[in-house]
């Protein structure tokens, strides 16, 4: 009698501890970043400003052509190891660049749909400024998350892209692709052409 007391309880243990397995839920890394708080650029050579997070440290290059037509800014995020490469180009009407800069910028998007899942795209609009443009959100394992370019289509264009010191692997990176994609977005929102 004892022993079927024993193999009872035996198989009510047993039976009591097999749960179902359930699958959990895909997740990604939670990552706290600072508050962004934004501030102008102090760069006087270039002909355009725009306001850039505290969090970056800003880089000018000028050797990407040493004329006044071109300039390059590398805006450096250390602790977040990404930088967002911005490339400015002036607009020369006898040449009629405009359309090959605008065709440029939006290929070299296109050349990561070998490794994107998808391509987003944002038009831009700011009249008051005159900046118009694009906005391109890359998911997946690119090699750039984000690129825009902008221009007031008589002077000046200018593009930029984030890339990161890693080896793309979009669940790694993405907290802190979408924390730079805000601050790509609010350079867009604040370019002023001199």
């Amino acid at each position: 009698m004892k022993h079927c007391w024993y193999i009872g309880l035996v198989f009510f243990v047993i039976m009591g501890c097999n749960d179902d397995v359930v699958p959990k839920p895909k997740a990604y890394l939670r990552l706290e970043y600072p508050i962004a708080n934004y501030v102008k650029t102090q760069v006087d050579d270039i002909p355009f400003s725009f306001e850039v997070n505290t969090l970056a440290k800003k880089i000018t290059e000028k050797d990407i052509k040493s004329t006044t037509e071109s300039y390059g800014i590398n805006i450096a995020y250390p602790s977040l190891k990404g930088t967002i490469y911005l490339t400015y180009k002036s607009i020369n009407h006898d040449r009629n660049n405009l359309l090959a800069f605008v065709k440029d910028a939006q290929n070299f998007t296109q050349k990561h749909t070998i490794k994107a899942d998808e391509i987003i795209d944002r038009a831009y609009e700011n009249k008051m400024n005159k900046v118009y443009g694009m906005f391109y959100e890359v998911g997946g394992n690119a090699a750039s998350q984000s690129q825009f370019y902008v221009t007031d289509s008589v002077e000046h264009f200018l593009t930029g892209s984030l890339y990161f010191y890693a080896k793309p692997n979009y669940d790694s990176i993405f907290p802190a692709a979408k924390y730079l994609e805000k601050d790509i977005k609010h350079i867009m929102e604040t370019v002023k052409w001199k």
